[in-house]
């Protein structure tokens, strides 16, 4: 939401509207965002995975065992346990714990954890890698009539900017883009060459933002190359769909 000495970002869905002199800004899953004011980066999202949210999906698995289709546990093990197991001590960790301590497996133990994998690979019931969002009511995991929704929340992340703190130039910008951005780059990386490129227009151009975005989104997909899509240091590129805007904040504060 931008008013006249507020900016609010809001992690959740897509769209605008107008009311009252405000401006509305939502984002879908997947979507991270950030401001880059006077080169500094102010991150206004947080990328919420299994392993970001482990304890509140472990908590709910623990409350409601139902929702585990007697297929999961929700405690957590740094590897799959093996049948040969049982009786030995293992490390885990529950929805009480930061850290790890030892347990003595039992056979309980040997279903599938409801969370499994590390980092992007992370999934809730080895099916999704996201956990908050809208939809998904009839998704269930494969070969099951166990459904993952109530795992999945609708909650926003709601972060507030003020815009009367501030004053912005023709170079300060807001920066939302989906996966196949965030996945190949960092913010500062992001934040340095939209700024590079901002200074490079004239800053009477009205294309210069949309223009920044597909920089941006050009840079995220590399260069076809023998070996695939490749970035500038040879890396991969982004196989992921890419999704950039680059939203101009001077003057935001004075819209009615």
């Amino acid at each position: 939401v931008i008013r006249r000495q507020e900016l609010t970002a809001c992690v959740f869905s897509a769209g605008r509207s107008y009311r009252k002199g405000e401006r509305v800004i939502q984002h879908l899953r997947g979507l991270l965002a950030i401001i880059v004011r006077n080169s500094e980066v102010i991150p206004m999202s947080t990328e919420f995975t299994p392993e970001s949210e482990r304890q509140r999906l472990q908590y709910l698995g623990f409350l409601k065992p139902e929702l585990l289709g007697n297929e999961f546990t929700h405690i957590e093990f740094p590897r799959r346990i093996q049948h040969k197991e049982l009786g030995k001590k293992m490390l885990f960790r529950d929805h009480t714990m930061t850290g790890w301590a030892y347990k003595t497996i039992v056979e309980e133990d040997l279903k599938f954890p409801l969370i499994y994998g590390e980092g992007k690979k992370a999934r809730v019931m080895a099916t999704i890698g996201v956990t908050r969002g809208l939809g998904d009511h009839d998704l269930k995991v494969y070969n099951s009539n166990i459904y993952i929704k109530p795992f999945l929340s609708c909650c926003p992340e709601v972060k507030v900017y003020n815009m009367s703190e501030h004053k912005h130039g023709s170079d300060d910008v807001l920066i939302m883009g989906s996966d196949g951005l965030w996945d190949v780059t960092t913010d500062r990386d992001v934040a340095d060459a939209v700024s590079t490129f901002l200074s490079s227009r004239d800053p009477s151009d009205p294309l210069r933002y949309t223009l920044a975005a597909q920089d941006l989104l050009m840079r995220s997909r590399g260069v076809l190359k023998e070996r695939g899509w490749r970035l500038p240091n040879e890396r991969l590129g982004s196989g992921d769909d890419i999704t950039v805007f680059v939203i101009p904040l001077a003057g935001a504060e004075l819209e009615t």
